[in-house]
């Protein structure tokens, strides 16, 4: 949000805001030059808590910062402007202005909070799987980042369920592209997909589905020692989920049982698990 280099006017007694809420009375503007940074940053809570104008708090904050730049009250109107931004939706200036704070004062015990806004500036734009994978990435590297740098502040628990969110949604992904391309019959490219599921987001909510999938895609090519070693895979971590009887089912229906066959990818990820090594 850009600012004009002219006087900001604001409707806004020299008296304190508890009187002017009070009272009620009407006030002639007066230029934020006149006034406190104590009284600015009075007015921008009140835009921001009592009139839910986000907007217009986070550019009293930022006057704070641009008039009284050494004052106490300087150093929290930051943060509290990169919280007004993300009320506002407006991520970029949320994100310019944590980042600012972390700059400025690394070692500040709000420090953590400026990287979990940061964080946040990109988590809360992953809303739809067909979004840009990149913002999903960059919020991963926020949260990784509040998690280790600040473990024992009150955001890092938040900051790890927000985490595994985002990376059930990086899976998620591949599993749609997956998906398109077994549907179309494009079955190595659905098969690349669906190995990514399993060994890079193993712990996510969709590696049952896409060991299924697998299941499908290695017997539509006659790959049989690779789809039965799915099955055992999906048998022996999954058995209880939704997909397992459906790969058994696909299995014994063309006289075949799960199990490890071979030296394939699936093979080695089967006999590992079976010694404790994987997931």
């Amino acid at each position: 949000m850009a600012f004009g280099t002219g006087r900001i006017k604001l409707v806004l007694t020299v008296s304190s805001l508890a009187l002017l809420v009070a009272c009620g009375a009407r006030e002639e503007d007066v230029s934020l030059e006149s006034l406190t940074a104590q009284q600015i940053y009075e007015q921008a809570e009140f835009e921001l808590e009592t009139q839910n104008e986000p907007a217009r708090a986070a550019e009293l904050f930022s006057e704070i910062e641009r008039l009284y730049p050494y004052s106490e009250l300087a150093k929290r109107a930051l943060i509290m402007q990169a919280y007004s931004f993300h009320q506002d939706r407006d991520y970029e200036n949320s994100r310019s202005a944590a980042q600012r704070y972390i700059d400025f004062y690394p070692a500040d015990e709000d420090a953590a909070y400026a990287q979990y806004l940061l964080a946040l500036s990109y988590y809360d734009q992953i809303d739809e799987i067909g979004r840009d994978q990149g913002l999903t990435f960059q919020a991963l590297q926020g949260l990784r980042t509040v998690i280790e740098r600040y473990p024992d502040s009150e955001y890092a628990r938040s900051a790890i369920l927000k985490f595994d969110l985002a990376f059930d949604h990086l899976a998620a992904k591949e599993m749609e592209v997956g998906r398109y391309y077994l549907r179309r019959g494009h079955f190595t490219a659905a098969i690349n997909r669906f190995r990514v599921v399993v060994e890079e987001f193993q712990t996510t909510s969709h590696t049952p589905e896409a060991l299924l999938r697998l299941i499908e895609a290695y017997l539509a090519l006659g790959f049989e020692g690779e789809a039965q070693a799915a099955g055992a895979i999906l048998g022996y971590n999954f058995q209880s989920s939704e997909f397992y009887q459906s790969g058994y089912d696909l299995l014994t229906g063309q006289g075949l049982e799960p199990g490890a066959r071979g030296t394939g990818w699936l093979a080695q990820i089967y006999r590992q698990t079976i010694r404790g090594e994987w997931l």
